[in-house]
């Protein structure tokens, strides 16, 4: 079970970086043929250089970014990664540790689990919405939702997260990092 979890997340990490890596090149086209623009002689004598044709290059790095964000989120990013403000958590016992990881936990999951209904009836509309310049390079299927269909893994995943926690916190209480990644005394 270990080695698949382990494997399912690289994969995940591999995936994410596919998108930085797609996102990045995209910028930089963008910024070639933004400054290349300016050569009128160019576009004549290479049409494939053409600024027209790469309108669709700001709103596919805005996808990527929406995409990276929710989708690393979901599967890349671990707890430990994330800022805490854990000043009263390591103060009190590991009792009350546990009680903070249950009811903050539930607290989470509820409350993505429960942000889920009224974004779908928000996102019903987006199935009708295409994308402004996307249909240059993907065709006319593509829509809103589409972009922003991500957001319900993002909070189906952190949901199951949370969830966990909860009941790793009930089997036994939470530990203390003393010096986790980050912390301001290594």
């Amino acid at each position: 079970m270990h080695r698949t979890l382990h494997f399912l997340r690289t994969c995940a990490e591999g995936f994410a970086a596919l998108m930085m890596a797609a996102m990045f090149l995209t910028f930089v086209l963008q910024i070639t043929i933004r400054y290349t623009a300016r050569l009128a002689w160019l576009p004549e004598m290479f049409p494939i250089l053409e600024p027209s044709q790469y309108g669709w290059t700001l709103e596919f790095c805005l996808l990527l970014w929406v995409w990276i964000i929710f989708f690393g989120n979901a599967f890349v990013v671990r707890d430990r990664d994330h800022v805490t403000f854990d000043i009263l958590y390591n103060g009190v016992g590991p009792n009350m540790r546990r009680a903070f990881a249950i009811i903050g936990g539930l607290a989470v999951c509820i409350g993505l689990l429960l942000a889920i209904g009224p974004t779908w009836e928000k996102f019903a509309i987006l199935r009708l919405k295409r994308t402004a310049t996307l249909s240059q390079i993907f065709g006319d299927w593509i829509r809103m939702r589409h972009v922003y269909a991500v957001f319900f893994v993002f909070l189906g995943m952190g949901a199951l997260r949370y969830a966990w926690s909860v009941l790793q916190a009930i089997r036994r209480p939470p530990e203390i990092e003393e010096h986790g990644p980050g912390r301001l005394d290594e």
